[in-house]
């Protein structure tokens, strides 16, 4: 009786020394929304985690960790997490997408940072009939942000584009009033040329 319920301790734990060093979950996808980001600005990474084992598994957490450097040299770190409802199962040899949420600081430095995604799972064990913890599949994707000075230089080439835009529909528009100006005045004294000489035929002779 002893060993048996020995054994039912022990079988946990046996568990969780094997476990480990099985592969159960990785990331086959991991991309932004786009190639470029400017100051302050939102986006999402997209996960896609693959279970390569012959049994499900769940996700429990999902974070994506940004080291931010500022313009005056310091370091933020700040850590994002997934807007997934989450433990989510995923089936043997099945995939499931996830998206992370995230959003720039005004003052960050411009330039190419590494961001680390990382998710923790768990697998099912159907003798213990119970969760055990699994590996932690990892990725690193590089985030671009764009320098500030070339989103002022592109908002000013814009602004000058939509100038040169107005001054363009200004002169024509001045062009169209001083054609109908001249062609009113032509047909003004044409008429009134018209009118004198129609009198001079109707006089009666005296």
């Amino acid at each position: 009786m002893h060993m048996k319920k020995l054994l039912i301790v022990l079988l946990p734990f046996l568990a969780l020394i094997v476990i480990p060093f099985v592969q159960a979950a990785t990331i086959n996808v991991c991309t932004f929304d786009k190639d470029t980001y400017n100051r302050g600005e939102t986006g999402y990474i997209t996960v896609i985690i693959y279970n390569d084992k012959e049994a499900k598994i769940r996700v429990t957490e999902l974070t994506a960790t940004i080291d931010y450097y500022y313009d005056d040299g310091n370091i933020y770190i700040q850590k994002f997490y997934t807007d997934a409802t989450l433990p989510s199962e995923i089936q043997q040899g099945n995939s499931s997408s996830f998206d992370i949420p995230f959003s720039l600081p005004t003052n960050i430095a411009s330039g190419y940072t590494d961001v680390h995604v990382k998710a923790i799972s768990e697998l099912w064990n159907e003798e213990a009939n119970r969760w055990f913890w699994s590996n932690h599949p990892t990725y690193e994707p590089t985030l671009y942000i764009e320098s500030p000075y070339k989103q002022q230089s592109e908002n000013y080439q814009q602004q000058l584009e939509e100038q040169l835009t107005i001054n363009k529909n200004t002169t024509n528009m001045m062009y169209l009033f001083g054609v109908t100006t001249i062609v009113f005045a032509a047909v003004t004294v044409f008429l009134f040329i018209l009118n004198r000489r129609t009198r001079a035929f109707t006089q009666p002779i005296a």
